[in-house]
């Protein structure tokens, strides 16, 4: 008797400015899963219009109950797992886990506390220097609080990064390099977020890297080197293409096994579950030795054939299918 195959939504859309971006991520990751094994479904979530689309264009609208949809034949689809691809709210930030924990549907990301906290990156950077972890120090305002530009410019120095610290996507930052543009900077940092945290600025090389769990083995990918023109690493440079993006990353070897022990470290630090990409900032002692800072943790990151994770799987020569297989499998306890 032939097996049924099991039917797999990959949760994307979203209400952030990234909303499109997350669509070509569905559309690279239903290019990825195997369809021989899966029935691949793309559920675009849109505040309350939450639908399936299909390829020629049709759509079927979900219930919300539990997740089901009704198919052309007339009959009732109800989904094994949720693979989320939403970059920003709801899907990065715990509110999509929490739905999906009411409901009892096995999900791609981690749970809603870790969602939570990654999505916040001022309240991750200081949950980790607990665990003695090197991150940039930072301040984090709320709308309408006052600030003290030279008390900033004093703890910070120049230049600063200004950021939304409660968001998922690259708008809303600005690298702000003397006191009299942080006003600005933040009157943008706001319009994507109610909390914004500046940063201090670190020179050095920028790199990116993925990770996730099968069993009790954490796999560490290769390190993505980022070489941008531009100011930082920017929206233009993430997906207009004013980036150099190489794989592995030109770091020593032994510079290499300690970003992967940190990678491995933090994400059992976490409890994380999927695919997450954690992204460092590498700088150099007096004595020129290599220090790791992280940066950020994305817990639904870009998977695009271009992003960073498609391109460290192949790397690592591994196949992308059947890592999220292996990933999937692993979840619903087949593994």
């Amino acid at each position: 008797m032939k097996e049924l195959k099991r039917n797999i939504a990959i949760v994307c859309g979203g209400d952030s400015s990234e909303h499109d971006v997350s669509m070509r991520s569905a559309q690279g990751l239903y290019s990825f899963f195997d369809k021989e094994r899966y029935n691949i479904y793309i559920v675009d979530v849109k505040g309350q219009d939450w639908h399936v689309d299909f390829p020629d264009g049709q759509v079927a609208s979900i219930d919300r109950n539990d997740f089901s949809f009704i198919d052309k034949d007339g009959k009732a689809v109800v989904f094994d797992y949720a693979y989320i691809t939403i970059h920003g709210t709801p899907g990065e930030n715990g509110i999509m886990q929490g739905y999906f924990d009411l409901i009892h549907l096995p999900y791609s990301t981690s749970g809603v506390l870790v969602e939570a906290m990654t999505f916040n990156k001022y309240v991750l950077n200081n949950y980790l220097r607990a665990f003695d972890l090197r991150v940039a120090d930072s301040l984090m305002l709320r709308r309408e609080e006052t600030y003290d530009e030279t008390a900033i410019e004093t703890r910070l120095g120049m230049p600063v990064f200004v950021k939304p610290a409660a968001d998922g996507s690259s708008f809303g930052v600005s690298k702000v390099k003397n006191a009299d543009q942080l006003a600005p900077a933040l009157r943008k940092a706001f319009m994507e977020s109610d909390e914004v945290m500046i940063e201090a600025y670190m020179q050095g090389t920028e790199i990116s890297v993925g990770c996730y769990k099968v069993g009790d083995t954490v796999t560490v990918l290769p390190a993505t080197e980022v070489v941008t023109t531009n100011e930082f690493f920017d929206y233009d440079a993430k997906y207009n293409g004013q980036v150099q993006e190489i794989t592995p990353a030109r770091i020593p070897e032994e510079t290499a096994q300690l970003v992967a022990e940190e990678t491995r470290q933090i994400y059992e630090i976490l409890h994380c579950n999927g695919i997450i990409r954690i992204d460092y900032i590498i700088t150099k002692d007096e004595a020129g030795h290599d220090i790791i800072n992280m940066l950020e943790v994305n817990t639904t990151p870009g998977m695009t054939a271009t992003s960073f994770i498609p391109q460290q799987v192949r790397a690592a020569g591994l196949n992308i299918t059947e890592v999220l297989t292996s990933i999937v499998e692993n979840q619903l306890g087949n593994i």
